[in-house]
């Protein structure tokens, strides 16, 4: 859908808060790995699993995420997802055996895993080509902000209030943010009653078949290979070896990376929209 004047902004902001309690509530576990480590006893390869969980079950249940998004109304896959993780975030400041922590990660990363196919295509639907980089690189921006609030929020609180009270803090006001949705965000109109999607493993098979698809996945797997590592390990890191507090190694593990990719997002957003006019390989080209 072209137009939708300034509602289709609106959705992106809308979205924007959204995306930033996904990636706030899968980042602030890493803040508190060290208080972790001490009160259950875990060792780091146990850490490591925990963390692992989230991006196993995440990676497992993205296709069939799409696969709903495409079937169903996007505005309740969106709002379910987020209502979901955001108990599921809550639940995991109850965890008291290591069992329960690895269960509610796993469990966080299938329902998280449900947001982002339905929000770029909600997005899609509302900005043409005129301005759906731009939209795209405004609602990227948001993952780094919660990168950040995540990891820097979340070890304030456990340095002062116990590690469990950032997990109910961004469950508590996710769930609040899906209730306000609810009423808040719409989908296109001319979209609103569009056929439901048939369930076709072909359809699949044929998006696996384009080398484009393919060379994107792969570029887009070893990016996160690495950030993964960074964003995971790099507060017990900073903890350990420089004695910084949990907030401070939660604000730096996360801020100078992320403020420099929202520079880069934004840009390449702007670049994009712009290329995109002259040719039809302005979107990759930028890339």
């Amino acid at each position: 859908m072209t137009g939708g004047g300034r509602y289709k902004w609106t959705v992106v902001g809308l979205l924007w808060l959204v995306c930033l309690f996904n990636y706030a509530d899968r980042q602030a576990i890493f803040s508190v790995f060290p208080l972790l480590k001490a009160e259950m006893g875990l060792s780091d390869v146990q850490l490591g699993y925990v963390a692992s969980s989230f991006m196993w079950v995440y990676a497992a249940a993205a296709p069939i995420a799409g696969m709903v998004g495409d079937r169903f109304r996007r505005k309740h896959v969106i709002l379910g997802g987020l209502i979901f993780w955001s108990l599921i975030t809550v639940a995991t400041a109850l965890a008291t055996r290591y069992w329960q922590l690895v269960l509610f990660r796993a469990l966080e990363g299938l329902g998280e895993a449900f947001y982002f196919p339905a929000s770029m295509s909600l997005i899609s639907a509302w900005h043409g080509k005129e301005t759906r980089s731009r939209a795209m690189s405004w609602h990227q921006s948001s993952v780094y902000a919660g990168t950040i609030a995540g990891g820097a929020l979340a070890g304030y609180l456990a340095e002062h209030y116990g590690w469990r009270r950032g997990f109910y803090v961004f469950g508590g006001l996710g769930i609040l943010l899906g209730a306000a949705l609810v009423f808040l965000l719409k989908e296109p109109e001319e979209e609103g009653a569009r056929e439901p999607a048939a369930w076709r493993i072909s359809g699949a098979w044929e998006v696996l078949r384009s080398p484009m698809v393919m060379t994107l996945m792969a570029v887009f797997t070893a990016a996160n290979f690495v950030a993964m590592v960074f964003l995971t390990w790099l507060p017990s890191y900073l903890t350990r070896t420089f004695h910084m507090s949990l907030t401070m190694a939660g604000l730096s593990a996360t801020a100078y990376l992320q403020v420099a990719s929202v520079l880069g997002v934004l840009t390449g957003g702007m670049v994009a929209d712009a290329w995109v006019r002259r040719t039809r390989l302005g979107r990759m080209g930028t890339q």
